[in-house]
């Protein structure tokens, strides 16, 4: 049995910007699974779409029980195809992607179709399909559940992405990460009880000097 993931997103930037952006999500804070990506094909056809096919390196951390069934020299880095075709013409985006090693374990198949929102035409929609297979006897089920759950993850961590790099494309600041985030609330919180500590003993040094001059009367 497979599983399936079918959803919908909006991107408040127009279809161009976006398209420009697909080919530069590479790297942003949202990314660091994504270890490489290389074109290995790209040509324009007779009607003017461009088709490309690029190959992606990502880290595929599996889980603890996962990691039992496989020797321990089997790779973390899962590698993956992406076959997208561009039609500027009707404004419309197609990717394809699945993972050509651990497929034992998993299979990840993606399509998505990125174009004009119908509410707004200065944002972009995002159809996104995924299915989820394994042909692990005895756990496939867990596989496939594990599987698209991060799956949907992966799904946040890209729209962030994108968010990401739209924002530096057309000049504006990016908002901030939630571990950029975290660390300057970290150290301001330092700051803070420095301050306070230096504070206190301050205090503490000008209380003992009027208690030595209070005992030397």
């Amino acid at each position: 049995m497979v599983k399936y993931f079918l959803g919908q997103s909006v991107l408040r930037s127009s279809w161009d910007q976006v398209f420009a952006a697909f080919w530069q999500r590479y790297p942003n804070p949202y990314s660091k699974h994504v270890l490489t990506e290389d074109i290995v094909h790209r040509e324009v056809t007779p009607d003017q779409k461009l088709l490309s096919r690029r190959l992606l390196t990502k880290t595929n951390r599996m889980p603890r029980w996962a990691e039992r069934l496989f020797p321990a020299n089997v790779a973390h880095s899962v590698y993956i195809l992406e076959d997208s075709i561009v039609d500027p013409q009707n404004q419309t985006m197609t990717t394809f992607t699945w993972n050509i090693n651990h497929a034992r374990l998993m299979v990840v198949e993606e399509r998505c179709v990125y174009c004009v929102n119908s509410d707004n035409s200065g944002w972009t929609e995002i159809r996104r399909e995924a299915w989820v297979s394994s042909s692990l006897f005895g756990v496939s089920r867990a596989v496939q559940e594990f599987g698209l759950a991060r799956f949907k993850s992966n799904v946040t961590k890209t729209m962030k992405g994108f968010e990401y790099i739209l924002a530096k494309l057309q000049g504006e600041a990016p908002s901030k990460t939630l571990v950029e985030t975290a660390k300057e609330a970290k150290e301001k919180a330092k700051e803070t009880a420095l301050a306070a500590t230096e504070k206190a003993k301050d205090l503490a040094n000008k209380a003992a000097t009027k208690k030595q001059q209070q005992q030397q009367q």
